[in-house]
């Protein structure tokens, strides 16, 4: 039997519902169902799609894990029952890290549960990361200084509600909002409070159910201040063209007393 057929023999078990009824809710015949079940014949897309719908489980989750090993019901339950993200690994089997830019944030809200999106995006490796799976976001605005507009924070991706740590900062994918980067606190039962760190922005309150990701803050990939950039470059010309001067004044004495 594949692991398929393994997932929804004990999801049906699991919902105690027999294979008739199940078929039936399917719209497709008993003896069409007993052969997914017992591994003698594939499942077509429109039928996977329709299991994945019945049980609230992603196809993803039901073709490529075995559900009786995890703690399904503690996963957060993601927008269009999608429990997995898409994750991009190298030839090695290590996971990359995308990069959402700017350009790419617009599309996010869309693409996040899109492999083709999700591959589309920028890829970097940072072997420093510890384990998990880690994405890119970028800062906008001045609500969590001393991160700079334009830089891009790296995030761990937070499985259960349950990570969530009173007072640390993650990036939000929600409904109503978008991509945020906030700190957060877990004093309302079904909602979380976002804080900013500039006192300037209200803090405000997101209810669990328009969560679609959260993403637990690891490093900041910070972006070079033009302004300091060209400062430096004009204290190294300066410190370089008094180096200049010392060394023609050196000669000029050299020679004088020769």
């Amino acid at each position: 039997m594949s692991l398929f057929s393994d997932n929804i023999r004990a999801l049906r078990v699991k919902h105690k519902i027999s294979q008739e009824k199940l078929a039936e809710n399917l719209r497709i015949t008993r003896g069409r169902y007993v052969k997914y079940e017992d591994g003698t014949s594939e499942a077509p897309y429109d039928i996977l799609k329709q299991i994945a719908l019945y049980f609230h489980m992603s196809i993803d989750l039901i073709l490529s894990v075995d559900i009786r090993k995890i703690d399904v019901e503690n996963l957060i339950k993601l927008e269009g029952n999608r429990l997995i993200l898409p994750i991009q690994v190298d030839q090695y089997g290590e996971n990359y890290i995308e990069i959402v830019s700017q350009k790419a944030k617009a599309g996010y809200l869309n693409g996040y549960a899109d492999p083709e999106y999700i591959e589309s995006l920028q890829q970097v490796s940072l072997p420093f990361l510890g384990p998990g799976k880690h994405r890119g976001f970028p800062v906008e605005g001045d609500s969590m200084p001393p991160h700079e507009d334009g830089s891009i924070i790296i995030g761990r991706y937070v499985e259960k509600l349950g990570e969530v740590m009173d007072g640390k900062t993650y990036i939000l994918i929600t409904k109503n909002e978008g991509m945020v980067y906030k700190r957060l606190n877990k004093n309302k039962k079904n909602s979380l409070v976002l804080e900013s760190d500039n006192s300037f922005y209200p803090n405000y309150e997101v209810k669990a159910s328009d969560i679609l990701e959260i993403w637990e803050y690891e490093c900041n990939i910070g972006r070079s201040d033009k302004k300091q950039q060209l400062s430096e470059t004009e204290s190294m010309k300066e410190l370089l063209l008094e180096v200049k001067r010392e060394v023609m004044e050196i000669k000029n004495n050299t020679s004088g007393t020769s």
